[in-house]
């Protein structure tokens, strides 16, 4: 996906004098969670391993279709204001993250089991044993 920036002529001729100056004041976003996946594989199963920081085990959502896999999540915003305090600048993110990736060999989805501990996803994915084939005998 594409980033929109801002063009700045002075940044090159003067990449610190001008910096921030007249620049309009808002609030910085945070930048968005990325799920970092590791996908080894075997002769019988694909283990993944995915990085969701911040996500609870309840909010996290796992999808197999035939060889795709898509996980999904979503992190909360804890109430962060106590009495007489008051938030002034946060950049931690709060929103959904997900990810999906297509593996070569269909997963069996019934054998398939994931867990998460310490921020980290780890599903392993069985392959669906290939069906066999067999040659018809024309009459």
């Amino acid at each position: 996906m594409a980033r929109l920036s801002v063009y700045d002529p002075f940044a090159e001729v003067f990449p610190q004098l001008f910096r921030g100056f007249a620049a309009p004041t808002r609030e910085r976003q945070a930048q968005p969670l990325e799920v970092r996946v590791d996908v080894k594989e075997n002769a019988n199963a694909y283990t993944v391993h995915a990085e969701m920081p911040g996500v609870a085990k309840e909010d996290i959502h796992v999808e197999i279709d035939g060889n795709r896999v898509s996980i999904s999540g979503e992190v909360r915003r804890e109430n962060l204001e106590k009495d007489g305090e008051r938030l002034v600048h946060s950049e931690r993110y709060f929103g959904s993250v997900a990810r999906s990736f297509t593996l070569a060999n269909e997963i069996d989805d019934d054998k398939s089991e994931a867990h998460f501990e310490n921020g980290v996803l780890t599903l392993t994915l069985p392959k669906r044993a290939a069906a066999s084939s067999r040659k018809l005998r024309v009459n």
